[in-house]
Formats: structure tokens, C-alpha cells, sequence
């Protein structure tokens, strides 16, 4: 009995643990000097950031609640909130829904800001650092919390461009998995699953930022 409760312990502690991909495997590829300009631009925002909604009691409401849900993976709760509003704020900028962004760093970091990938890719959002060459600047440190959820987002929504709003592909080019289902799928069963979030009743939907484009809906069912 003890032999056959050894390996069934171990498994069950494998499936615990937080998800982690093969992240961070974006390919690099030529961008016209348009895109580039376009992505450079978004880089090198300096704004604080910020809850963009309609008002600070939704706001609140939204940081409450996601701050609720991230508490055991994030104890320190200035941490927690910082890191929340970054997310919500630089997702919001980039035409992307807050939550789905948290269902990408579950995937490809477990929220570990120092993650580094195998093949070198880094922080939170699993960003490689060919990027940072491209269209960032040499003192960019990609595990720097900010930096890192900007270029993650900038990169995403770039992919987004390209596949003409398809997420599937977009999430399969940024995980460089394109025409494989299973990176896709953990990142839309973690939003659906943990992070996926329902505003109060009669609340408006966040203002636009720089006018970003369309948020994407709820996760698939």
C-alpha cells in the first residue's frame, strides 16, 4: 500500500503546483518600421499607472476582488495591489481584458516576477529579451514589474494585430506554439477558471486609454 501511496502523493503534488509553459519561445522576426514605431511608442509610456474605470468605487470593487483571488499566491498586499493595478492599467492600454492577462502570467510564470524560461525568456509575462533590442532600450530590465507586464502586453497585442483579433493564434504565436492547442487552452481555462469577472450590476465599462482598441470579451465556455 505504501509503494502504490508514494507515487500517487507525487502526482498529486505535481498537479498543484502552479502551470508553467514552455514560455516565452516568441520568435523573432523582421517588423516593418510602422509596427515598430507603432510598439516603441507604447514602450516607452511613462504614465503612472492606473484603474481605468468609470469610478473609483468599480475600481475598487474590481482591485478587492482580484486582490481576494491572488492573496495566497501574492501575501504582501502592497505588492499584490501594485502589481494588480499595473496589470489592469497596461492590459487596459493595450486593447486587452485585465483578467485574461492574469490567466497568461498563471500560465507562463506561476506570478513569479524572477521566472526565467529555458530558453531565457523572463519575469512575469515570459518576455524574451530579443525584444528589448527591437524595440526597447539597454537599460529596460525585463524583470522589472512594469517594464515587463508593458512588454508583455505591447507583444501580445501585436500578435492580436497580426491574426486580425483571433486570441486563439495570437496566444499560440506569443507562447511560439502557433497551430497547437494546449498553450491557448490553459491560458483561457485559467481565466475562465480563476480570473474571469463579472462587474456590478449597471456598471459602465472602463474608459478608453489612448483610445486602445476594443477589450476582448468574457472567455469562451
Amino acid at each position: 500500500m505504501l509503494r502504490l501511496l508514494a507515487p500517487l502523493c507525487g502526482l498529486a503534488l505535481l498537479l498543484s503546483l502552479p502551470v508553467l509553459s514552455q514560455a516565452g519561445s516568441q520568435r523573432e522576426e523582421p517588423l516593418s518600421n510602422s509596427v515598430k514605431a507603432m510598439m516603441q511608442r507604447s514602450i516607452s509610456d511613462r504614465a503612472s499607472p492606473k484603474l481605468i474605470f468609470t469610478t473609483p468605487q468599480e475600481g475598487e470593487a474590481w482591485l478587492n476582488e482580484m486582490s481576494r483571488r491572488l492573496l495566497k499566491r501574492m501575501p504582501n498586499r502592497n505588492n499584490r495591489e501594485d502589481f494588480l493595478r499595473t496589470v489592469h492599467y497596461e492590459a487596459t492600454r493595450a486593447g486587452l481584458d485585465p483578467q485574461m492577462v492574469l490567466g497568461l502570467i498563471q500560465v507562463e510564470s506561476g506570478f513569479k516576477k524572477y521566472a526565467v524560461s529555458s530558453v531565457g525568456a523572463r519575469g512575469f509575462m515570459q518576455v524574451m529579451p530579443f525584444w528589448v533590442r527591437s524595440i526597447g532600450a539597454k537599460d529596460h530590465n525585463l524583470f522589472h514589474l512594469r517594464i515587463n507586464l508593458r512588454y508583455g502586453c505591447t507583444i501580445l497585442r501585436h500578435y492580436l494585430d497580426i491574426e486580425r483579433g483571433d486570441l486563439y493564434r495570437a496566444l499560440g504565436r506569443y507562447n511560439g506554439s502557433l497551430g497547437k492547442p494546449q498553450y491557448p487552452n490553459l491560458v483561457l481555462g485559467a481565466w475562465r477558471k480563476n480570473w474571469n469577472y463579472t462587474p456590478p450590476l449597471f456598471a459602465a465599462p472602463p474608459k478608453n486609454l489612448d483610445n486602445p482598441p476594443k477589450l476582448l470579451p468574457n472567455p469562451p465556455l
